[in-house]
């Protein structure tokens, strides 16, 4: 799926206020009242009053709406507004919205603003709402994740298929269910490419017995396009003048496909192996580890236990973020890329993720946790100054994401003069880990253990148990998740995981009464943040193969040598220091051979070899089985020098696939995180 931008609606406004679609010439909701319309023809007729009222939340701990046209978010909206209203406090709404063509937050507000009873909600949504509509997966949370939001923006059809679990029919039916349908968008005769027989069908694989679906149209296409997809269709009383409307019910599913229909062997297959499709798995508790206490492991701990589970992080050190998230001035950073490749898609939703997450925590927890400066990303080489240009076509037209600068403007901006032109981005800034870490963990359901070092993981009773060094038992639990960067590969399970540790040696620089000027982050090969009490951070060397950890002069000096390459004003501010004087910190990064982290369920090593052997034939060959991955093992490491950005994206996508929810983002993508990925790779390429 591109991620590239694309143009927003464009809208005329009648003379009550309300938006009409230019494209289509159609309104985005009656006349008459929209927000009555919404609660009749959504809410009512998908019973969800009474349903959210006799909802159990041990049973059913989340509800799945599924809607085709998010437009002005008036549906999501009424649904909130009622889930609040009667819905038990523990279940967990999930509204998955398809968009083609969103508003901009400025329309946005302006539709919003024409129902001041859900002012509150709008408001709230309004400042969530994505400044960059990028196609792709938006997953937004409100009331700390007791609603959900997934604004996919893209063609209904090519949405709502990467929310299936898999791309193979034999394992479409596996993920997460959709309990209701919101069928909403322009009208079928002026925007016919939508409702369209593909889409019906991937409804219905998307739904379960009991699933119903309601749409303020009575169009024949529509009516024969769910009964086509095995819905069961009625005729009701449409709202205000309109005549008809229909509400339907998914009395019985399709079947599920023979094994027999889809050989195994070595000649090309229809469908891909699904070797990413994990085997469906049953939660005994609502139970985890997370072994890890950086920004990874806290983040997952966070995002769990935000899901009523009862988490208890293990950390081996005294402390949290003592390794790799420890540095004392983090920089939210990602590289944007012209390019439509994995690595690209996944730094521009991650990027925007983690802005929305950290957002409020900027404001709320003061200048200890950080400062949202804002990011600058110098062109500070031939090179960078050709990828800046190639990305001046795509994100021009986004200012509130990010901005292309004139060295003149950057140095008004920074408040220290550059030679470079560069990328602006606003609601980027610098934040403290340990502060951070510290406070995803402040939560009821997170139990901390530090001073603990995990030494195995043994398979008990469907679940797992740690033990230490003398082979004591440390604690049990259904499910765990290791985030312990590079240590992660010293378990029998994870011991094949390509990670790889990388140095990486920042200097602290006494504040002086110049460079306090320095009012951004700026980036080129390092980075330098504004001053924080008495000090800038200053890094960060990368250095492969060296597992130093004591400090060295020779990297102090790199990283100011690289400070005057890319301005020499604010090293000037700096000369007299003595570089054998300076402090600084080392730690170690984690990568993987791709740079994209490892994100998702823990691959059987030795299963995965044997199950897709024919891969050493044929990269396409025909092997219709499901990966076999360890139950309730789940890995998220690999983050390189962009765990900031990286991690709260990875830890919603972790936490959504131990508890069955939809993903944040598209199957593709979580596809290409995957672990198991390293090794399908290596084995069409002959090296396993």
């Amino acid at each position: 799926m591109s991620k590239h931008p694309i143009r927003p609606a464009t809208l005329e406004w009648n003379e009550q206020g309300q938006p009409i679609s230019e494209r289509f010439d159609d309104v985005y909701f009656s006349k008459a009242s929209g927000l009555e319309e919404t609660r009749y023809v959504f809410l009512q007729h998908n019973r969800l009053h009474e349903r959210w009222q006799q909802l159990n939340p041990a049973t059913t701990p989340c509800f799945v709406i599924g809607e085709t046209g998010f437009g002005t978010g008036l549906n999501f909206l009424a649904a909130w507004q009622l889930w609040r209203e009667v819905a038990p406090p523990e279940a967990r709404l999930h509204f998955v919205s398809v968009e083609k063509y969103p508003l901009s937050q400025t329309d946005l507000a302006k539709a919003l603003s024409l129902w001041p009873q859900l002012e509150p909600m709008a408001l709230t949504l309004k400042e969530a709402y994505p400044p960059l509509p990028s196609r792709g997966f938006h997953r937004m949370k409100f009331e700390s994740g007791r609603v959900q939001l997934t604004l996919i923006i893209d063609e209904a059809g090519v949405g709502f298929e990467q929310l299936l679990h898999s791309n193979h029919p034999l394992y479409w039916h596996w993920g997460a269910r959709v309990d209701a349908w919101f069928l909403d968008g322009f009208a079928p005769a002026k925007n016919p490419d939508m409702w369209r027989g593909e889409l019906f069908a991937t409804l219905a694989r998307l739904s379960h017995r009991g699933t119903t679906a309601a749409t303020f149209t009575a169009a024949g296409i529509v009516k024969r396009g769910l009964q086509a997809a095995g819905f069961t269709v009625e005729k009701v009383a449409g709202f205000g003048h309109k005549r008809d409307m229909l509400r339907a019910n998914l009395l019985e599913p399709a079947p599920v496909p023979e094994v027999s229909d889809f050989p195994c062997g070595a000649f090309n297959a229809l469908y891909p192996a699904p070797w990413a499709t994990p085997n469906r798995q049953t939660t005994h508790n609502r139970q985890a580890i997370v072994i890890g206490g950086g920004l990874a492991g806290c983040h997952t701990a966070r995002a769990l236990a935000e899901r009523h589970w009862q988490v208890t992080l293990i950390e081996q050190h005294n402390q949290l973020a003592t390794e790799g998230s420890g540095n004392p001035q983090g920089v939210l950073y990602a590289k944007l890329s012209p390019k439509q490749e994995p690595l690209a898609q996944f730094n521009l939703t991650a990027l925007q993720h983690a802005q929305r997450f950290y957002s409020p925590l900027w404001r709320e927890l003061g200048a200890d946790f950080g400062a949202q400066c804002g990011v600058i990303q110098l062109a500070h080489t031939p090179k960078e100054a050709t990828l800046q240009a190639s990305l001046r076509p795509i994100y021009s037209d986004w200012p509130e994401f990010v901005r292309f600068l004139s060295a003149d403007q950057i140095s008004a901006t920074a408040g220290i003069k550059t030679v470079h032109s560069g990328l602006y981005f606003p609601n980027a800034g610098w934040i403290h880990p340990p502060t951070l870490c510290r406070y995803l963990v402040d939560h009821p359901g997170i139990e901390v253990v530090t001073g603990t070092h995990v030494a195995e993981l043994v398979p008990v009773n469907g679940g797992w148990q740690l033990t230490d060094q003398r082979g004591q038992a440390v604690v049990c639990a259904s499910a765990v998740v290791v985030a312990s960067a590079h240590h992660s590969c010293q378990f029998s399970q994870t011991g094949q995981l390509p990670l790889k540790p990388i140095r990486g040696q920042v200097t602290y620089l006494p504040a002086t009464d110049t460079s306090r000027a320095l009012r951004t982050v700026l980036c080129s090969e390092g980075y330098i943040a504004p001053a924080h009490g008495q000090q800038h951070c200053l890094g960060a060397t990368f250095n492969l193969k060296d597992s130093e950890p004591q400090l060295r002069t020779v990297d102090h000096q790199h990283n100011l040598d690289n400070l005057q390459t890319y301005t020499p004003d604010l090293y000037q501010r700096f000369a007299t220091l003595d570089s054998e004087q300076l402090n600084g910190r080392v730690a170690f990064r984690c990568s993987s051979r791709d740079y994209l982290p490892l994100a998702g369920p823990a691959p059987q090593f030795e299963a995965f070899l044997q199950d897709y052997a024919l891969l050493r034939k044929n990269a396409k060959a025909s092997i219709p089985k499901a990966g076999s991955y360890w139950p309730g093992l789940y890995l998220n490491v690999g983050h390189g020098s962009r765990g900031l950005a990286y991690a709260p994206l990875c830890a919603e996508l972790v936490a959504a696939q131990i508890c069955g929810e939809p993903l944040p983002l598209p199957r593709d993508l979580a596809t290409a995180l995957n672990p198991a990925r390293f090794i399908i790779r290596d084995l069409i390429r002959n090296k396993l």
